[in-house]
C-alpha cells in the first residue's frame, strides 16, 4: 500500500520502462488523476477483506452434542456412587463429546457496490506506482511457452527473488504458460487485475501495451 503520494494531484509520476534485458528505456509519464489522484486506504482494506472472505470455502463442520455416536443414557446415577455427577458420553464436557457451539458450514461471501471495487483497482495501481513497486518493459516477445526465458528475463529486472504480478494486453498463453511454473509468479490480462490480485505480490510487471490498456479503462467513466 502507498507509503507516500505526489505533492500534488498534478505531479506526473515517473513510471520506469526496461528492455526484457533489464536496460532502461526511460519512463512513462502517468497522472495520479487517471487513477482516483489519491489512495484510499479504508477502501482498499474494504474490498481486499472482501475478495479474502469470498475465496473461503467455508466447509468446517463439527460435531454437536446430539450428532455425536453414543447413548443418551446417564454413565451412572446421580447419587450414592461417590463420584461427580456426570450426564451422557456426548455431553461437551467429555472426550470424544459433541462440540459446544462448533463451526457449521457456511457461505462467508459479501459483496460491495462494483463502483467501489472498480475505484480500488485503480487505487491499488496507484500505491503501487508510488511505492516504486511498479515498472514496464516494451515487450516479453515470447512466442512458445519457455519457462527458463521467463524467469531469464525476471532475473534480469531484479524480479527473480520476489512475488510478482505480471499483466499483459489481452491473453497470452505462450507467456501465461511460462511464468505459471515459476514460484511468486502470477499472469493476468491486465483487464482482470482487481485491488487484491494487485496487492499481493511485492511487485507489478506490466507490459506498455498493459498499462495503456489500463489508462483507457480507469479513464473510462464508471
Amino acid at each position: 500500500m502507498a507509503k507516500k503520494e505526489a505533492k500534488t494531484a498534478d505531479d506526473a509520476i515517473a513510471v520506469p520502462v526496461f528492455t526484457r534485458q533489464g536496460q532502461s528505456s526511460g519512463s512513462i509519464s502517468v497522472d495520479p488523476a487517471e487513477f482516483g489522484g489519491k489512495v484510499n486506504r479504508q477502501l482498499l482494506h474494504d474490498v481486499v477483506l472482501m475478495y479474502q472472505a469470498n475465496r473461503r470455502a467455508g466447509t468446517h463442520s463439527t460435531l454437536r452434542r446430539g450428532e455425536v455416536a453414543g447413548s443418551s443414557k446417564k454413565v451412572f446415577r446421580q447419587k450414592g456412587t461417590g463420584n461427580a455427577r456426570i450426564g451422557t458420553k456426548r455431553t461437551t464436557k467429555r472426550r470424544g463429546g459433541g462440540r459446544d457451539k462448533g463451526p457449521k458450514p457456511r457461505d462467508y461471501s459479501y459483496s460491495i457496490p462494483k463502483k467501489a471495487v472498480r475505484a480500488a483497482t485503480r487505487m491499488a495501481l496507484l500505491a503501487k506506482m508510488y511505492d516504486g513497486e511498479l515498472l514496464v518493459v516494451d515487450d516479453f516477445a515470447i512466442t512458445e511457452p519457455k519457462t527458463k526465458e521467463m524467469a531469464t528475463v525476471l532475473k534480469a529486472l531484479n524480479l527473480g527473488d520476489t512475488s510478482c504480478l505480471i499483466g499483459t494486453d489481452g491473453w497470452q498463453p505462450a507467456v501465461h504458460k511460462s511464468g505459471r511454473n515459476i514460484r511468486g509468479v502470477e499472469v493476468l490480462p491486465a483487464a482482470e487485475f482487481n485491488a487484491y490480485s494487485i496487492l499481493r505480490p511485492k511487485r507489478v510487471l506490466l507490459t506498455k501495451a498493459a498499462l495503456q490498456n489500463l489508462r483507457k479503462v480507469a479513464a473510462t467513466p464508471a
